[in-house]
């Protein structure tokens, strides 16, 4: 694993707007970031990254599994009590899930360290899938990388066959997308993967998460009255337990992407879980809930980290009395866990944090984001990666 500094594509701008990346810079700071790319040989991604995302996909199922029956976890992932027959209910369905994206610390050496899952509305699809294979072929061809490079990316096509499965296990005529409309991130990657469905054959209609309405009966509708059979929501399960419709009966009449069962896995509290179902798995980091006294096995040296968090918020990391790094935001109250911290690399001054990609329960591809922080924040950039040798 190295990281190459490099010219980017002359026609950057260009491929940005056709491609409809009105993210790429945002607030006039760089987001998607080809001034440099990352490259790793193909046994580095086979065995240290492909193989262990899917041990780690397998071993989150087996919690799930455990969870449904056990109301103990339940109670310990702070996911309130008049939800979890929807949970439970959504699981024993068999309700598929499409995607998720597991955060791994790398160095190119020794196993990859899940640093967390998010498995509920993971953003960075559209970056990951589509722009940056367009810039693998770019770059061979502008000879700014090694001809016969390849990628970790097979993510756009396992994207189409599960939309096609979810669809056929539904039978709907329409799959619902909604995201918040005044986030453009968020309009880039539901239209993605409208895009990704009308290749599979399958009819889409984009709304803002706010026009969702209901009779009280039935499925969820959308403004024009049709009812909303599958809907794919870029909005936390945590934020829809505490809104009002959470306790409507179209709740059970609408299907939903991610499926409830995935709120078990959006939550930091699997760590520790994970941890103690398999303890010492080369690719997990010792992880302890906050008031475990088991803790103090961490030595002092961990990073803590809220039940519920979004892009790096309320993260510390601490080293006996030193306070390394802290980041702010919303999440400082509830439940927490405490993580041994990772050995993170560091190429530059630049901290990557290697996003895998699950989709339809298949490890198919990479996405990096990096920081001179160790914390990743929504400021990260994005970096493109190539296979070399």
């Amino acid at each position: 694993m190295q990281r190459h500094p490099i010219a980017p594509r002359p026609d950057l701008a260009t491929r940005a707007r056709e491609a409809g990346f009105d993210f790429a810079t945002t607030d006039g700071a760089i987001y998607w970031d080809e001034r440099a790319y990352y490259s790793f040989s193909l046994r580095q991604i086979e065995d240290h990254i492909e193989a262990p995302s899917a041990e780690l996909s397998a071993l989150c199922m087996e919690l799930v599994s455990r969870a449904v029956g056990d109301e103990r976890i339940l109670a310990r992932l702070s996911i309130p009590a008049d939800v979890w027959d929807l949970i439970a209910e959504s699981w024993r369905r068999g309700d598929p899930s499409l995607y998720g994206r597991l955060d791994l610390a790398y160095d190119g050496n020794g196993p990859a360290k899940l640093l967390e899952y998010n498995a509920d509305t993971p953003t960075a699809l559209f970056e990951a899938a589509a722009f940056q294979w367009g810039w693998l072929e770019d770059a061979m061809t502008q000879r700014l990388i090694p001809p016969q490079s390849d990628q970790f990316n097979s993510i756009h096509e396992v994207l189409i066959t599960t939309l096609t499965g979810i669809a056929g296990y539904v039978g709907a005529k329409t799959l619902h997308l909604a995201c918040d409309p005044n986030s453009s991130e968020d309009r880039g990657l539901i239209a993605y993967l409208a895009e990704c469905a009308d290749q599979a054959g399958i009819a889409t209609a984009q709304l803002a998460i706010g026009d969702i309405g209901t009779r009280g009966k039935g499925p969820f509708l959308d403004l024009d009255g049709a009812a909303i059979e599958v809907l794919f929501k870029l909005y936390p399960w945590e934020w829809m337990f505490s809104d009002d419709f959470i306790r409507s009966p179209s709740m059970r009449q609408t299907r939903f992407i991610e499926p409830p069962w995935k709120a078990i896995l959006s939550n930091k509290g699997i760590l520790p879980l994970l941890w103690a179902i398999a303890p010492g798995h080369p690719n997990l980091l010792p992880s302890y809930f906050a008031d475990d006294p088991a803790s103090a096995a961490l030595g002092g040296r961990f990073a803590r980290k809220p039940l519920y968090s979004r892009e790096g918020s309320n993260v510390t990391l601490i080293d006996g009395a030193t306070l390394l790094e802290q980041a702010p935001g919303p999440y400082d109250d509830g439940d927490a866990v405490l993580q041994a911290l990772a050995s993170m690399p560091a190429f530059d001054g630049n901290t990557p944090v290697l996003g895998s990609w699950i989709v339809g329960g298949t490890a198919c591809g990479l996405g990096i984001r990096e920081d001179t922080s160790r914390i990743t924040r929504n400021s990260s950039r994005f970096v493109p990666h190539a296979i070399i040798g």
